[in-house]
C-alpha cells in the first residue's frame, strides 16, 4: 500500500469488538463493572461474617479472605480495567478486546469463586488458580510496554511486578505463617506508589483541561524534578515501612513523605477546578494519601492502631481514586458528558465517609462493629450508586472514537 493511501485510511477505532458485545470491546468495561459489583457483594459478606452469621474463606479464614478480596479482588479488578485502557493511550497500540479480554476477566473471575471457598478445590489450588491473574495482566502491559517502546512506563510495570509478588507473598503466608501484615503493606505500598505515579499525570492534566476550558490562567505546575523526588521519597519511606513497619525511623520516614506530598497536591491548585467534583475527586483521593503517611507514621509512633492506619490508605486513598478513576475514565469512553451528577457526587461523598469513618475504630474501639458497619455501609453504598448510574453505559453504550495516543486513561 503506498504512503498516500495509507494516509486516507479511516483512524482505527478504540474498541476492537465493534460487532460482538459491547461489554468485550475495550477492558474498562468488564473489569470497571465487576470492580463495583465486587465491591458491594464482597463488603456485604464481610459485615455479615463479623457479625456471626455467614463465614467466609473456609480454612484460610474471614479476615484473610477479606483483606486479600479488598487487595487483590476488587482493586486488582480496578486496576486491570484502568490499565487495559490506559496503555494503549500511552503506546499508541490496539486495545485487549473480545476473546482474548474475556479469557483475562475469567481468570480474575475464578480467583473470587476458588478463595470464596477454598477448600472446594483444597487451599492449595484455590490459591494457584487466584495467583495467575496479576501476573497474566502484567505480561499483557508488558507485552504492550515495550512494543510501543514506552520505557517511562516501566515504573508502572515495577508496581504491577510488585503487585503481582505481593499476592503470591500473601497466599505462601496464609497457607504458612497466617501472618500476612508483611504481604498487606508491600500491596498497598504498590498501589499507592502507582496512585503516585499515574496521579502525576491525570490529576494536574485534567485540572488543566477544566482551568483551561472555563477561561482561567492560574494552571497545575508542570510536572519538574520536585515530582520526581516526592515519588522518590514515597518509595523510600514505603519500603521502610513495609519490613519494619514501627519505629521512630520509620515514622520520620514516613512525615516527611506526607510533607512532600502534601506539597505536590497544593502545587496542582486543585481549589481552581473544584466547581467540577469529577476533577475535585481526584485531588481528594490524593489528599487521602497525604493522610495515610501520616497516619501510618503514628502508628508507627504507637499513637495509632496499625489497622485503623491501614483503613486510611486502604478505604481513603486506594477506595477513593479508583472509584475517582472509575467514573471519569467511564464517562469519557462511553460518551458521557465530564460533568459529576447527583448520583456521583453522592457515591463519592460515601466513600470519603466511609474513609474517615473506618479509622475511628483506634479511637473508640468498644464500637468496633457498629464503626466497621456503618463504613462497610457506605463502601456498598458509593459503589451500588456508581452500579446504577453507570452499568448501563457499561453494558450498552459504543463510543466509536479516532485511536491515539494519550497522556491518561481518559
Amino acid at each position: 500500500m503506498t504512503e498516500t493511501a495509507a494516509s486516507r485510511r479511516e483512524p482505527v477505532p478504540r474498541g476492537l469488538g465493534r460487532t460482538g458485545p459491547v461489554i468485550l470491546s475495550y477492558g474498562f468495561r468488564p473489569f470497571f463493572l465487576a470492580a463495583g459489583c465486587w465491591g458491594v457483594l464482597a463488603m456485604a459478606l464481610w459485615i455479615a461474617h463479623v457479625s456471626g452469621l455467614v463465614e467466609v474463606g473456609g480454612t484460610l479464614g474471614g479476615l484473610t479472605w477479606h483483606a486479600h478480596e479488598m487487595l487483590f479482588g476488587y482493586s486488582s479488578a480496578a486496576l486491570a480495567g484502568f490499565l487495559l485502557t490506559a496503555v494503549p493511550n500511552w503506546t499508541g497500540r490496539l486495545p485487549v478486546s473480545g476473546t482474548p479480554l474475556l479469557a483475562l476477566f475469567l481468570v480474575w473471575f475464578a480467583g473470587r469463586l476458588a478463595l470464596f471457598a477454598p477448600d472446594v478445590l483444597r487451599p492449595i489450588w484455590s490459591v494457584l488458580v487466584d495467583a495467575a491473574f496479576l501476573p497474566l495482566l502484567l505480561v499483557i502491559c508488558a507485552r504492550e510496554v515495550t512494543a510501543g517502546k514506552k520505557w517511562k512506563d516501566l515504573k508502572v510495570l515495577a508496581a504491577l511486578f510488585a503487585l503481582s509478588a505481593a499476592n503470591i507473598a500473601f497466599h505462601y503466608s496464609a497457607l504458612t505463617t497466617g501472618d500476612i501484615s508483611l504481604p498487606s503493606r508491600l500491596a498497598i505500598a504498590a498501589y499507592c506508589l502507582l496512585i503516585a505515579i499515574i496521579g502525576g499525570r491525570i490529576i494536574p492534566s485534567f485540572t488543566r483541561n477544566w482551568v483551561a476550558r472555563n477561561g482561567m490562567t492560574t494552571f497545575p505546575q508542570p510536572h519538574s524534578r520536585f515530582d520526581a523526588v516526592a515519588i522518590g521519597i514515597a518509595l523510600a519511606s514505603f519500603w521502610t515501612w513495609i519490613f519494619v513497619p514501627e519505629g521512630l525511623v520509620t515514622g520520620a520516614f514516613l512525615s516527611i513523605a506526607g510533607a512532600v506530598h502534601a506539597v505536590r497536591l497544593w502545587r496542582w491548585r486543585g481549589w481552581y477546578a473544584a466547581a467540577e467534583r469529577l476533577v475535585l475527586i481526584l485531588h481528594l483521593g490524593y489528599g487521602f494519601l497525604v493522610l495515610g503517611f501520616f497516619a501510618a507514621a503514628a502508628a508507627a509512633w504507637g499513637l495509632m492502631d496499625p489497622v485503623s492506619a491501614l483503613h486510611v490508605l486502604t478505604v481513603g486513598t486506594i477506595g477513593t481514586m479508583t472509584l475517582a478513576v472509575m467514573t471519569r475514565a467511564t464517562r469519557g469512553h462511553t460518551g458521557l458528558p465530564l460533568h459529576a451528577g447527583p448520583l456521583t457526587v453522592t457515591a463519592y461523598s460515601a466513600m470519603a465517609a466511609a474513609a474517615l469513618v473506618r479509622p475511628l475504630v483506634a479511637f473508640v474501639p468498644e464500637f468496633y462493629l457498629e464503626l466497621v458497619s456503618a463504613a462497610g455501609a457506605l463502601w456498598m453504598l458509593a459503589f451500588a450508586l456508581f452500579l446504577l448510574e453507570y452499568a448501563p453505559p457499561l453494558l450498552r453504550t459504543r463510543k466509536d472514537l479516532p485511536y491515539k495516543r494519550g497522556k491518561d486513561g481518559g
